[in-house]
């Protein structure tokens, strides 16, 4: 019989993992063992390529812990130069003035950002747990995302500097995420307008983000698909809040 020809989702699919814990395996301190993540996080394709989504990645008390954390005066600080709060973890990042009379003379402010942080290694030791990282390609940076009423972020691809994948984790309300196929890669930012000179086919996916859930991008979805959280307050309701933290590797 001859063999089944693979989809292109199937080079992406993690490696299967056996639910039994080694002699040696630790639990990490606040969040689920291994073994339980195994059994309780799944992984399910989409229909953009390249794309996977795994449900109850954390469990809600996690996801308490870290937003506390996030929220802390003491141990984070927020951007608010934006619509939108934003937080960085790893290398620079850049904050624009406000604007003035004289546009030529806006020069955006390069700031260093502290390291990715301690009390996020457990989460990431996860994803390499799940094979979703590898043990020597750890995430170094990571940027977390506040949206509320109708805030949202223009289609773009992640920093063509980065590799693959790209990883975001979504805590609080769900959301939708639209993908928009691109008829090449395109390596262009929203900050400098470029996103927006991408050429598209007209194909346009929409995934739902339930709450605690985690999108993993490689493939055509992380290089030849842009996505956006559109700008909209419509089916999001009183009190609607999303946080995200987008999980970033660089060799």
């Amino acid at each position: 019989m001859p063999t089944k020809r693979k989809a292109i989702d199937d080079f992406f699919l993690p490696k299967k993992i056996n639910a039994k814990p080694s002699a040696n395996e630790d639990i990490l301190p606040g969040c689920k063992s291994d073994r339980m993540l195994r059994e309780t996080a799944q992984f399910k394709k989409t229909p953009v390529p390249g794309l996977l989504l795994y449900t109850d990645f954390v469990d809600h008390t996690e996801e308490v812990d870290i937003l506390a954390y996030l929220n802390a005066s003491g141990e984070c600080t927020w951007r608010n130069d934006l619509s939108r709060r934003t937080m960085h973890f790893g290398g620079t990042y850049c904050v624009m003035p406000h604007k003035t009379n004289n546009p030529a003379a806006i020069k955006p402010a390069v700031l260093q950002a502290p390291p990715m942080p301690q009390k996020l290694q457990w989460l990431i030791q996860r994803m390499v747990a799940s094979d979703i990282y590898q043990d020597g390609q750890r995430p170094q940076y990571c940027i977390v995302n506040e949206y509320t009423g109708d805030l949202g972020i223009s289609a773009h691809t992640e920093n063509f500097q980065f590799g693959e994948p790209v990883v975001g984790l979504s805590l609080l309300s769900p959301c939708q995420i639209r993908f928009h196929e691109l008829v090449r890669p395109f390596d262009g930012s929203v900050r400098s307008g470029k996103a927006a000179q991408a050429q598209k086919t007209g194909r346009v996916v929409d995934v739902h983000l339930p709450s605690r859930s985690l999108l993993v991008m490689n493939g055509p979805s992380r290089w030849s698909w842009q996505h956006e959280i559109v700008r909209s307050a419509k089916g999001r309701g009183p009190g609607w809040k999303r946080v995200s933290l987008t999980f970033r590797y660089k060799s």
